[in-house]
């Protein structure tokens, strides 16, 4: 009697659903680590659980953000560091919610890719964990993709989903006006956005991620243009929570200044920027020198050392300044509120390299 021949089975179709589930297993000392009031940060589930009421809002309304962290995936893919990645992929929509005043309570993230290499999905969640950890948020879900034919070999892409809470008629921005100052909060560096023009300009630069960073030189190119985007949640709530003087927060990401300021700008104001005051980062010094990029250039694409600008009236800029940087934020004085609408500047960025 001859044996039934044995038929396809998923894992020939090249998904290997045990590497799924052990993933899952590795992974949740980390989630665990996220525990905060309103969840236990337990995983496995269909859905991720999370008790408004045990936060202690009396008239909550709830504030979501969803995004990923672009082309700097092509970076940690090509250098094989991914123990960082998955900071950016939290600060990302965090830096959203708490630019609204809301208050950070969970996060879920979406792992996708052609073929599961377990360490790489630990060492990412890893960075989650530690996101989440330091914005205050529970790792509650997520969802781990293996999809054989859509992705090359060793990539993977990431999208991630936060939600958070205030206290209805609390949200910002609010009543800014003509006047007010903006003060600059420093970033970490390039944060998340206009990486593919960063990889444009390494491809130029004809260095290696391996090589010394010529801005960094203890550390590699690689690493250095790894360095995870800054959250601001813990800081930006400090304030909040000890004073009202806190009028708007504009989190500078895709389109730099022109175009995330004017987001929380009511109709007919703009503002005036003084370049000088910003003391451009070796890394944005680099890029604008090796890219030959020009000044209007950096600007609408990079951050270019302000990862996040407050808005405060004159009589309390002062005082606003000192609890951000209390609360250990790197503070200047970058411009003011106008009665011309757009983005105006003085001055200039210091991009000699």
């Amino acid at each position: 009697m001859s044996e039934k021949k044995q038929g396809l089975t998923y894992r020939d179709a090249g998904v290997d659903i045990d590497a799924g589930n052990a993933l899952v297993e590795a992974i949740k000392p980390l989630v665990r680590a996220t525990r905060r009031s309103g969840a236990d940060a337990e995983i496995g589930g269909f859905g991720g659980v999370f008790d408004l009421k045990a936060t202690g809002y009396k008239d909550p309304v709830l504030v979501a953000a969803t995004d990923g962290v672009g082309t700097k995936l092509k970076i940690a893919i090509e250098t094989g560091i991914h123990d960082s990645i998955g900071i950016d992929l939290v600060a990302m929509s965090v830096n959203d919610l708490v630019v609204q005043g809301a208050e950070p309570l969970f996060f879920l993230d979406y792992f996708a890719t052609g073929k599961l290499a377990p360490q790489t999905g630990v060492d990412v969640v890893k960075g989650i964990a530690a996101g989440c950890v330091e914005a205050g948020c529970a790792l509650i879900g997520g969802e781990t993709a293996e999809m054989p034919g859509m992705y090359a070999d060793g990539d993977y892409d990431l999208g991630g989903f936060a939600v958070g809470a205030a206290e209805r008629g609390t949200l910002l921005p609010k009543g800014i006006a003509e006047g007010d100052v903006l003060l600059g909060l420093a970033s970490s560096g390039v944060h998340s956005n206009g990486y593919s023009l960063v990889r444009r300009i390494k491809e130029k630069s004809g260095l290696s991620w391996d090589t010394p960073a010529p801005f960094a030189p203890a550390v590699s190119l690689g690493r250095a243009l790894l360095a995870p985007t800054r959250i601001y949640v813990k800081s930006a709530l400090a304030v909040l929570k000890a004073s009202s003087g806190l009028k708007g927060l504009a989190h500078i990401t895709g389109g730099g200044f022109p175009d995330n300021i004017p987001r929380v700008l009511p109709d007919g104001l703009g503002v005036r920027l003084d370049l000088g005051t910003i003391d451009t980062p070796g890394v944005f010094r680099w890029l604008a020198a090796t890219g030959d990029v020009a000044e209007s250039e950096m600007l609408r694409t990079f951050n270019c050392g302000i990862g996040m600008v407050a808005v405060a009236a004159p009589s309390d800029a002062d005082k606003i300044a000192k609890l951000f940087s209390d609360a250990g934020e790197s503070v200047i004085r970058l411009g003011e509120i106008t009665s011309t609408p757009g983005v105006a500047t003085s001055g200039a960025l210091a991009l000699d390299f």
